[in-house]
């Protein structure tokens, strides 16, 4: 007989098989993979007290935290869903997506009450530890009957518009965090530090990923680049994840201190196209960087840039270029990738020609909760349409050049915004940049760019036009620059819409 698969089981399996083992580090806490499966049955007892049934939706708004973790397991072992909640976003967003969601418990962490003081949740909780110290008896082993019945809803961060609730079943979790084991060599001796958000696609799978390896998970309430080195040292860490604004933080920050990474170090970076610059900081600080690439409708991670160990004896530049493409599917992805025209045609291999990113199989998502009409148009010709513009290379591999929306066609031509944020941050005194379309007259738009420079450096406009165009076509380079902290979504992206609309009224008041 068939067993469906299910995450649940990889906490079982490692509390089984390494009891005493330490599967928690929480601030001046530690937990077995022992104690972390008990806290998990008291958690789902509590909860069934609650009244929480099937299908009922557990809503956690809390920083990366044991709590955090116990999370991601616990409702599931009753057959109610998960709903992580993003803890930067602002009390009125919370609330729209507390009452879209029908959440029947809040878990939230004592310093975050305030942001759902007015919720209509029936039950909200801040006393973590007394509810599990409330729990009475502990819950039905868990059977799991449907594997692609949802286990959790991840609400997207857009620039634009509502958040739309992205469901995960019990396969995909499954599958996608056999994935990052496989692609990130995750074993019982790996040390997994959170810098990256646990209500960001579930964080990546990770939480079901270190379990399933009976690693260690060592949680941070937020990344600190001080912390995040001190904890790398103390644990022995061996892998983080993180956005490259993270690593770019990171690497800074071992530049100042002249740190280098003794021990071997795996990065996994994502949820933006990171710049070579980014790529070559990281790696100069001993670390090894391997870059991902998805959507919160692919559970995160859907392809990774592969590497071809030939590349070894390549420049430390030419490494970096090619590990800063998007790359390959994830091997339990299987051939579900394309890059095709708005005709679905798949656009040539000649890393030109773009076209947009579509995904299907086993790590794309069952659909939007309660919203069927995006569902359908997000999965047009049977395939869920990313909305991200690619090349693929000779070899196969892909490379993203730019969102649809945030194309800038200037005169007929199009420019990718990505292209020319890579080639400004390898300027020395760049720490981030980012390129939006701005009205012209004669060309219809022009790319204007915002950077925000590396502490105690300088740059000015025209040195920052004059080296893109030493290495661009000079109609791909910008026509002005303002500099600044970018403005970025409650995910940590670039809001590229407000700089849009900056860029629309610097315009128009000329």
């Amino acid at each position: 007989m068939i067993s469906p698969l299910t995450p649940l089981d990889f906490l079982i399996r490692s509390a089984a098989v390494f009891p005493d083992a330490t599967a928690i580090v929480d601030g001046e806490r530690r937990f077995t993979y022992a104690e972390f499966r008990e806290r998990v049955l008291r958690l789902a007892s509590a909860l069934e007290n609650l009244g929480v049934q099937p299908g009922d939706r557990v809503a956690v708004l809390a920083p990366n935290s044991v709590a955090a973790l116990e999370a991601h397991f616990a409702p599931l072992w009753i057959g109610a869903v998960l709903v992580m909640l993003n803890t930067r976003l602002a009390a009125p967003d919370l609330a729209w997506i507390l009452r879209h969601c029908g959440a029947r418990v809040l878990l939230v962490d004592p310093e975050l009450r305030h942001l759902v003081d007015h919720t209509e949740v029936p039950a909200v909780i801040s006393d973590y530890e007394g509810l599990l110290r409330s729990a009475a008896r502990p819950p039905r082993p868990p059977v799991v009957t449907d594997e692609n019945a949802c286990i959790a809803i991840n609400y997207t961060s857009g620039t634009t518009g509502f958040p739309k609730g992205v469901m995960y079943t019990h396969r995909g979790a499954w599958l996608n965090a056999i994935g990052e084991i496989a692609e990130h060599q995750l074993n019982q001796r790996s040390v997994y530090l959170w810098t990256l958000p646990m209500f960001h696609c579930n964080g990546w799978c990770f939480p079901w990923a270190v379990t399933a390896a009976g690693g260690r998970h060592v949680c941070m309430r937020r990344p600190d680049p001080a912390e995040v080195l001190s904890l790398i040292e103390a644990e022995g860490v061996t892998h983080l994840c993180g956005a490259p604004v993270v690593v770019a933080a990171l690497a800074q920050c071992c530049a100042a201190r002249g740190v280098r990474f003794a021990g071997r170090l795996r990065i996994i970076t994502a949820g933006a196209p990171p710049a070579p610059a980014v790529i070559r900081a990281a790696e100069e600080a001993g670390a090894e960087i391997t870059h991902a690439y998805g959507l919160t409708e692919t559970y995160g991670p859907h392809t990774i840039c592969a590497w071809n160990p030939a590349w070894d004896r390549l420049p430390a530049g030419e490494r970096a270029q090619l590990k800063a493409r998007q790359g390959v599917p994830y091997l339990v992805a299987g051939i579900g990738l394309r890059v095709a025209d708005e005709q679905m045609r798949d656009v040539p291999a000649d890393g030109r020609t773009m076209g947009e990113v579509l995904m299907r199989g086993n790590n794309v998502m069952l659909g939007y909760f309660a919203n069927p009409q995006a569902t359908a148009e997000a999965f047009t010709d049977g395939w869920f349409h990313s909305g991200d513009l690619a090349v693929v290379h000779p070899d196969g591999y892909i490379e993203v050049r730019d969102r649809k929306k945030d194309i800038v066609i200037s005169g007929g031509e199009n420019i990718s915004s990505i292209e020319v944020e890579k080639v400004l941050a390898d300027h020395p005194a760049v720490a981030e940049a980012a390129i939006v379309a701005a009205p012209d007259e004669q060309w219809g738009e022009v790319p204007v760019a915002w950077v925000s420079l590396k502490p105690g450096a300088a740059a000015t406009a025209e040195e920052l036009i004059a080296w893109c165009r030493q290495r661009l076509a000079h109609f791909k380079c910008p026509k002005q620059v303002e500099f600044g902290a970018l403005p970025r979504t409650a995910t940590g992206k670039v809001r590229k819409n407000e700089l849009r609309g900056r860029a629309r009224g610097r315009e128009a008041g000329k």
